[in-house]
């Protein structure tokens, strides 16, 4: 969940590319969670890897959003809050990765907070009007503030793992396929009203 700040469309517009960019996002969030998911007990070379991936494909997505939201002529300023967290988020993993769970979790913990709370007041204040796809977005980005709390607080424990990451993470793909259906639907409704 972590991010997924989505990319204003007009209602109007093609939201084909943002379609398929939440297809894609769910589709990754899928397979992540489930290779984190398989070895979530210890920090070895496959879920370091993964760890740091997952944030870099954010910063990738959110890059694709705001060009999305330049040629739609929509509020980009929250993406670029959300390519600044990410990359910190990037590097801040690369070196919580040697130093063990808890500080995974922690820095994992601090960007749920702070991506989910930009994802929520982008969606909530700028998006919610003439995006069907929005509200899944706005959820998640509650959700997610919570979840990093959560995380933040497991990093204290001692069976600490990242099984809460693959849950987090598919959770997030979730909303993103929630969002993309919600589009296309939105998009087909207009099609037949010859809007």
């Amino acid at each position: 969940m972590a991010s997924a700040t989505a990319t204003p469309v007009p209602a109007k517009d093609d939201s084909g590319s943002l379609r398929r960019l939440y297809f894609l996002r769910f589709a990754f969030a899928t397979v992540w969670a489930v290779l984190v998911f398989a070895s979530a007990r210890s920090l070895n070379p496959l879920s370091a890897t993964l760890l740091v991936i997952y944030p870099l494909f954010d910063v990738a997505c959110a890059v694709l959003d705001i060009r999305s939201a330049k040629a739609n002529h929509g509020p980009v300023r929250g993406l670029y809050a959300n390519v600044a967290l990410s990359a910190l988020t990037t590097a801040a993993l690369v070196a919580a990765v040697t130093s063990g769970l808890p500080a995974v979790l922690r820095v994992w913990g601090a960007w749920a907070i702070t991506a989910g709370a930009v994802q929520l007041i982008v969606g909530a204040v700028r998006r919610r009007r003439g995006m069907a796809g929005q509200w899944p977005m706005i959820l998640s980005g509650a959700i997610s503030t919570f979840a990093g709390a959560s995380f933040a607080a497991q990093a204290a424990k001692a069976n600490a793992s990242l099984g809460a990451l693959a849950g987090y993470a598919f959770l997030g793909g979730v909303f993103f396929l929630v969002s993309a259906l919600r589009l296309r639907r939105q998009s087909d409704r207009a099609e037949r009203l010859g809007v």
